[in-house]
């Protein structure tokens, strides 16, 4: 049995050395070479479209595929048949990176560093942001203390984002298919959004991208929030209808936005987005740092190999 291994990022291959696969290393970007053509596990990361439909069209023994990102959304792209191949994800790997990416995107909103940029660009001292400020006023997003937070999408990257957040002051709500209480937080089902929303001071987004979750945030539900609301998003792009999203921030119906995700990737020189008022833009910056990756390549492949359910199926 052969074991391929990305070279997109630096693995501890010997804490994967002992099982029966024998390890090989292979380009992401490249076509997988004869000799390791039939071989039963892969591992990808950053694959490339090519690389992976090559994958899929030619490597014929292929038992179990383990993505190291958050969604399997290019592997599934690339065709290959999830009933036949087991597919794993690297649900957990990221958890720690996106929650602290969406921390730092919700303190650019409350304490308007993006906006203190713009005038340092411009030259300009922005007295307006510094000096004494009004502590915590009605109807503004100015800081995470007695703030409401509503996170929508909460599992794993949500309960390491919580803590944070609970830390500095906020009050902190969940959203997901089914209600109940995880890690101590009240965590409420999509019926209750309406209400949810109509009190929410900053929206965080953490939803998978699929059918279900197409624009989850549309023209209505931007409604349903207050004026100052700001919206950040480290789910998945097509989560937000960015035209809806754009119209609202135009017309000053929202506080705002910081989008780590978005619909199309690179974000077009052409898109709206790039110009609209109280928008931050990041380039897809929150994960891309998969931690424990070698802990759950090991771990799978020991169940693989005693015939057990593995982690992360899709």
């Amino acid at each position: 049995m052969k074991l391929l291994y990305p070279t997109s990022l630096k693995l501890d291959v010997q804490s994967l050395e002992g099982f029966a696969p024998t390890l090989h290393a292979y380009d992401v970007k490249a076509p997988i070479p004869e000799e390791l053509i039939d071989a039963e596990v892969l591992v990808t990361w950053t694959n490339s479209a090519d690389n992976l439909k090559d994958a899929a069209a030619r490597m014929k023994n292929l038992r179990w595929i383990q993505s190291l990102a958050a969604g399997p959304n290019d592997v599934l792209a690339a065709g290959f048949d999830p009933s036949r191949i087991t597919v794993t994800t690297g649900s957990g790997l990221h958890d720690h990176t996106v929650a602290e990416h969406a921390l730092g995107m919700l303190l650019v909103a409350a304490r308007r560093f993006y906006e203190m940029r713009d005038y340092q660009l411009q030259g300009k001292w922005p007295g307006h942001l510094g000096g004494p400020q009004p502590d915590r006023p009605a109807g503004a997003f100015t800081t995470l203390r007695d703030a409401k937070v509503t996170v929508w999408g909460f599992g794993n990257i949500a309960k390491a984002l919580v803590p944070h957040l609970i830390g500095l002051g906020a009050k902190v709500r969940g959203v997901a298919r089914s209600a109940g209480v995880r890690n101590g937080v009240e965590v409420y089902g999509e019926d209750k959004l309406p209400e949810l929303l109509a009190d929410t001071d900053a929206l965080v987004m953490i939803l998978p991208g699929d059918a279900s979750t197409r624009h989850a945030i549309n023209a209505e539900r931007l409604r349903m929030l207050p004026k100052h609301a700001w919206i950040i998003n480290v789910g998945r792009g097509i989560s937000i209808d960015e035209e809806a999203l754009a119209d609202a921030l135009d017309k000053g119906e929202l506080g705002g936005a910081v989008l780590d995700v978005f619909d199309v990737e690179p974000l077009p020189e052409s898109s709206r987005l790039w110009k609209t008022p109280n928008l931050v833009v990041s380039p897809h910056a929150a994960g891309g740092r998969p931690q424990g990756a070698e802990g759950l390549i090991a771990d799978n492949l020991r169940r693989l190999l005693a015939a057990q359910p593995l982690k992360n199926v899709i």
